[in-house]
């Protein structure tokens, strides 16, 4: 299967997964009884967190292939993967804060979670930066594996928060060890955004690497030309 091919499929079941993730958590599933209907962001925010942990592991994983094998295939999966992380990452801060001001009564507040969080999204912005500056490819794609690699070790950092420091957000209801704390009807609305959410990665991801593959066919076209 071509990986254009693979794009198509992969829109199709993304587009099915987010309408379907958007009534079971606007419409299905119950508000909760503390937070009321403000508690209905939580199916936009935990999967957009979560799949950008996804991303940066693929770019940490990719980071680790290149730096060995100095293969641009696996360069091209981190920069597109950096990119699609960095972009989650950008939105779940965003929706953690409209969820935020209701509950907690601000918009921003240096949490553990959420500095450490806003430290990711600094981390991969450089990394991206770095990628534009850098006019040369090869020394840019070492560097910037390198500050790949350092990027994601963060992630255990914002995971484990809640339980090393004294933090504003609730311990983890998702990604622990033991019987989960959410409702069946809540964790059904959560696990089909996720779901939606990791299609939504999956189907971005697949059209970086095409639109990567192209820019790299016309490269090799022009330097024909030239010579």
């Amino acid at each position: 299967m071509t990986l254009q091919r693979i794009e198509q499929v992969l829109g199709v079941c993304t587009a099915l997964g987010l309408l379907i993730g958007l009534y079971i958590g606007l419409i299905y599933a119950p508000p909760d009884a503390v937070q009321g209907e403000v508690q209905r962001l939580m199916y936009l925010h935990v999967p957009l967190i979560l799949v950008s942990y996804l991303a940066f592991f693929v770019v940490f994983v990719m980071s680790i292939l290149y730096l060995g094998r100095r293969s641009r295939q696996y360069d091209a999966i981190a920069h597109s993967s950096a990119e699609i992380g960095t972009l989650f990452t950008a939105l779940a801060i965003a929706t953690g804060s409209i969820w935020g001001r209701p509950t907690w009564g601000a918009w921003w507040t240096w949490d553990a979670r959420l500095t450490a969080t806003a430290i990711l999204l600094l981390i991969f912005l450089g990394y991206l930066m770095l990628r534009a500056l850098m006019e040369d490819e090869s020394r840019g794609a070492v560097f910037c594996a390198v500050l790949g690699i350092i990027g994601f070790l963060d992630i255990p950092i914002i995971h484990m928060s809640v339980v090393w420091w004294r933090t504003l957000h609730q311990p983890a209801s998702i990604l622990k060890s033991g019987l989960w704390t959410v409702a069946p009807d809540m964790l059904m609305a959560l696990l089909t955004n996720l779901a939606a959410f990791v299609l939504l990665y999956g189907y971005l991801l697949a059209k970086r690497l095409r639109l990567e593959g192209a820019k790299e066919e016309l490269f090799n076209l022009r330097m024909e030309l030239l010579g």
